[in-house]
């Protein structure tokens, strides 16, 4: 039959299975906008910004396992407002799809208005960025672009869709097939035979856990490979929910941003198996100060230009992290570890000493209040299932590897995009993927008053997330940079807030606000039961402050005065 090519895209990404498409109107994609409002079956959410819009795709993609779509109707200044998402998206290998409307074939390279060179502006942040051609093939290149974005390893793509093929009559047909992946890829044998080698007589084994394992959901798989070595289970810095905090070996995150007993383990492993993970900036910041350089790495990994990239390894398999679990295990199902029992019961014996000081710290009351008190509070208050969103900022990196993460998918960060302004769009789009399960969203009131408008997209949408507002009144990782390395010579670190209980409020929602640590109990359960948008401004002390990227200011220590 024969409908416009808008109409066409909305009916291809119905045979994708799509179910929600975040977007915000414009005159480029209007026929696709008409398209989506005659397929009902497809949910629209409507966005304040496109780059906000962007980060609730992605949150949506990696909480659901599926793509996610996000819709610029403008060309111009509607597409240059996605590279921030995209860039975001790339860097956590998130399968965002981004159509953008452009500009009619006829006018391109005219100096039109609005005219940007979008493939060229978005290359850089995308697995594949291209422009339909012909209005008989956008259900094909719609196809492609989820292919793209969904296969090995995955990655957002961005997909031009010029407004006069849009509206262009064509006759459509869903002749062809959505893709649906293969079988992951297997270890070789020997590859397996060497790894279970090194393993098999490991003194002080250790799994190192990234994000290969949580989108693969293979913790279960994991905890029984570690159960058979008696190996600890740390994670790569923004996945501490790879497998579940509840579980005895559950060490949480290593690295410069973990904490210390899982940097300990990390330093004292002879053999470390890396499962899905780069072993990237995060982890180690490029050195051997939370890394073992005497260790035996066997590295796991899709993409294998990953492997022994950055650290020399011992072994690398170029296979998917959950199949090699399973392979090990089976291969080392008699195993006895008996050389690696006293080292995991020292790393026990260590992670209860780190939650009993945890506790402990917190439970110093304060005013004003510290950081430690509002962790604890959301460990008590927040129920088993609870997912977690970070910005970056010193307050969530202090936070991240404090919360309790026990049904994965459980924390999504922006990794090593670094990205403040991240959380609380996010959190809107893991909350659409997992509607059953409650969301908290953590934020700088910094990063939070670049995306506070999104507030109006929560409650027209009834994404009832909680965004707990940690408010120094500063740019807190700046701040904390120029109090250490640059004696206290403060230049743009200070910002000036309204209060966000009483803002949300006005957009529709509920606002709460903490100046007081015998407060949190009461406002935060209030927020997580009151079944709508919530925001809990919390008043944290502004000299709570920790400089985390030490490493480059070493050159300024002597200048700090």
């Amino acid at each position: 039959m024969a409908i416009t090519g808008g109409k066409a895209v909305a009916q291809t990404l119905l045979s994708e299975d799509v179910q929600a498409v975040f977007g915000l109107i414009g005159s480029a994609g209007m026929e696709l906008f008409d398209g989506l409002y005659a397929t009902p079956e497809i949910r629209f959410i409507g966005v304040r910004d496109e780059r906000t819009g962007t980060h609730m795709a992605d949150g949506y993609a990696r909480a659901s396992g599926k793509a996610g779509v996000m819709i610029a109707g403008q060309n111009g200044p509607g597409v240059t407002n996605l590279v921030t998402g995209l860039a975001q998206a790339s860097a956590a290998y998130s399968p965002v799809v981004a159509l953008a409307g452009s500009l009619s074939s006829a006018h391109v390279w005219r100096d039109a208005f609005q005219e940007v060179d979008q493939q060229a502006l978005l290359r850089p942040v995308t697995k594949k960025t291209w422009t339909v051609t012909k209005a008989a093939r956008l259900p094909e290149m719609v196809h492609e672009a989820f292919r793209t974005a969904l296969s090995p390893r995955q990655g957002p793509v961005a997909l031009n869709l010029p407004r006069d093929l849009l509206a262009e009559m064509i006759e459509f047909d869903h002749g062809l097939s959505s893709w649906r992946g293969g079988e992951p890829p297997a270890a070789q044998a020997d590859s397996i035979q060497r790894a279970v080698a090194l393993l098999a007589g490991a003194k002080r084994p250790l799994i190192l856990a990234g994000g290969g394992v949580k989108a693969r959901r293979c913790a279960a798989a994991v905890t029984r490979l570690a159960e058979i070595l008696s190996a600890p289970i740390v994670m790569s810095p923004g996945h501490g929910d790879a497998v579940s905090a509840q579980h005895p070996l559950y060490a949480g995150q290593m690295g410069p941003r973990g904490n210390a007993v899982a940097s300990w383990l990390a330093s004292q492993a002879d053999v470390i198996l890396a499962l899905g993970t780069r072993l990237g900036f995060n982890t180690t910041f490029y050195t051997y100060d939370n890394l073992n350089r005497d260790a035996q790495i066997i590295q796991v990994e899709t993409e294998p230009t990953a492997i022994g990239r950055l650290v020399p390894v011992a072994q690398g398999l170029h296979a998917d992290a959950a199949v090699v679990a399973q392979q090990l295990a089976g291969e080392l199902s008699s195993h006895r570890p008996t050389q690696a029992l006293q080292w995991a019961e020292e790393f026990r014996r260590r992670r209860e000493q780190l939650l009993a000081e945890r506790d402990e710290q917190a439970s110093r009351v304060t005013q004003p209040m510290q950081p430690a008190t509002l962790f604890k509070a959301l460990r008590d208050a927040c129920p088993d299932d609870t997912v977690f969103t970070m910005d970056a900022g010193t307050l969530c990196l202090q936070a991240t590897d404090q919360m309790r993460y026990l049904q994965s998918p459980a924390l999504f960060t922006p990794l090593d995009f670094g990205l403040v302004g991240f959380s609380y769009a996010c959190g809107l789009g893991a909350k659409l993927a997992l509607p059953e399960r409650p969301v908290v969203s953590l934020m700088g009131d910094g990063g939070f008053g670049m995306t506070m408008s999104e507030l109006s997209t929560a409650v027209q949408s009834n994404l009832a997330t909680v965004c707990v507002v940690m408010n120094n009144g500063c740019w807190g990782a700046e701040k904390a940079y120029q109090r250490d390395f640059f004696g206290g010579r403060y230049i743009g670190a200070d910002v000036v807030n309204p209060p966000y209980d009483q803002l949300a409020r006005l957009f529709g929602a509920e606002g709460f606000r903490v100046d007081r640590a015998e407060q949190l109990p009461q406002a935060l359960h209030a927020a997580l039961t009151c079944g709508k948008p919530a925001v809990v401004d919390v008043q944290i002390d502004p000299a709570a402050l920790y400089s985390f990227r030490r490493d480059s200011f070493a050159h300024r220590a002597g200048a700090a005065s």
